[in-house]
């Protein structure tokens, strides 16, 4: 193996199921100045790495479709690339719910790589549980489930932003309806707090209204609650930074998704404006 004396080589594995979005992040890392290079044979791994330049940072794409492709030939090569010095590497994985992924195959009308003979949900299955130990390996975990493809590439370029930036914080809202967003790292239920809903005036309106954040904002255990929250999130931005962490994922549920929630998530993205510019806001429910 060659050595790089100045500089680390930045490289980037980006995998998961087909249909994820593992396509949509390969672009948006190219646009970022990324030498991407997808469907890279494992056999090619070593060689590609050792012979990149290092003046610019390196994005790979490897999933199923590899004609070499296994979970432990993936996950051996993660681990031998891991281990050199002058290469600091993530794994970003790009997820979906397995619903999700079959929807978005049966809207293109398109074969399923793992079943190009069988139906779409039965390849969905067999590559969810093929990869099930490479997305507990991964570094980034990504969950495009209720995303479109501008958002997931704006999330993207928040977590790859060009070097000198910090960390990168994405906030969302969510429905307990609907459930969890499984890849955010904190999550907060503010079901306890007063709820809009049953204000007439206010029920039509959202979290992002004055009327409706001051309802909220009017409930005795509302300070107390976000300060706790807001001290416990600037502890773990620098705590991150220095684990080398590039994502920091924060989630608010309420009932509908509405109202409680995206008052929290929308103070608590002002709050930290100063602590952490480069700070993302998503309202599941109110995006579609």
């Amino acid at each position: 193996m060659g050595t790089r004396e100045q500089t680390r080589l930045k490289v980037v594995l980006v995998t998961g199921p087909s249909g994820a979005g593992r396509t949509t992040a390969i672009n948006v890392l190219e646009d970022l100045g990324y030498e991407a290079i997808d469907n890279l044979p494992f056999s090619l791994l070593p060689g590609v790495v050792d012979s990149a330049p290092g003046d610019r940072p390196l994005a790979l794409g490897l999933d199923s479709r590899n004609r070499d492709f296994s979970p432990t030939a993936l996950l051996d090569a993660i681990s031998l690339i891991a281990q050199r010095q002058d290469v600091e590497l993530s794994v970003l994985y790009m997820d979906a719910r397995a619903e999700v992924l079959l929807r978005r195959f049966s809207e293109t009308r398109r074969r399923h790589p793992m079943a190009p003979a069988e139906s779409p949900e039965i390849g969905v299955r067999r590559e969810l549980t093929l990869m099930a130990e490479i997305r507990e390996r991964a570094d980034i975990l990504l969950d495009t489930s209720d995303m479109n493809v501008h958002q997931a590439r704006e999330e993207i370029e928040n977590i790859f932003a060009p070097e000198g930036r910090t960390l990168a914080v994405s906030i969302q809202s969510f429905s307990y309806k609907r459930g969890v967003p499984y890849a955010a790292d904190l999550v907060f239920d503010c079901r306890f707090l007063n709820n809009p809903y049953w204000v007439p005036e206010l029920r039509g309106l959202d979290g992002r209204d004055t009327p409706v954040q001051n309802h909220v904002k009017g409930d005795s255990r509302f300070d107390a609650f976000f300060d706790k929250v807001l001290d416990m999130t600037r502890f773990l931005l620098p705590a991150y930074q220095e684990e080398g962490k590039s994502h920091l994922s924060i989630a608010f549920g309420c009932t509908g998704g509405q109202h409680r929630s995206v008052t929290l998530a929308e103070t608590l993205a002002k709050a930290l404006a100063e602590d952490a510019p480069q700070v993302s806001i998503r309202h599941r429910e109110l995006q579609g």
